[in-house]
């Protein structure tokens, strides 16, 4: 797993306009709030992505992009942010590549059933590129809330 202080993985991966997002597009210009979450128009995700949209114009007021990530394609990720109006960029990490830098991919265990999946996390990246923060197994209610007082610190 990743901790605070290392250098960021890098990664180049599809947005939902299917737009290659590079980490380095943001280097030396703007903090870098990377979410993973399981899966579009679910619950928890849901509640995460509405409450870092609800926080947008603060976000941007303290020079950083919030990126969200899951498995899930380009369209999924144009429909689930059409349907909340959801003002995040969603990528798109369908191979499962970024999910591996971050070691967010898994085995968890629901109902007795083990399985692979994501783990709700997140990483707080600065414009150096250097993790400030990494966080696993996140609680989506409340999490964009610290997480724009983590990047308010900055």
């Amino acid at each position: 797993m990743l901790e605070k202080n290392q250098t960021a993985p890098v990664f180049s991966t599809p947005n939902q306009h299917d737009e290659i997002v590079n980490l380095t597009d943001y280097l030396g210009k703007k903090n870098v709030v990377l979410y993973f979450y399981p899966k579009d128009d679910t619950p928890g995700c849901t509640i995460e992505a509405n409450q870092f949209t609800a926080l947008a114009s603060e976000f941007a007021e303290a020079d950083t992009v919030v990126l969200g990530v899951s498995k899930d394609s380009c369209q999924s990720h144009q429909a689930f942010i059409d349907k909340f109006g959801l003002r995040v960029e969603l990528l798109a990490d369908i191979e499962g590549k970024l999910c591996d830098a971050y070691a967010v991919w898994q085995e968890k265990e629901k109902n007795g059933v083990k399985k692979m999946g994501i783990v709700r996390s997140t990483f707080v990246i600065d414009k150096q590129g250097v993790l400030v923060e990494a966080i696993y197994g996140v609680d989506p209610d409340g999490h964009a809330q610290k997480m724009l007082e983590t990047v308010k610190a900055l």
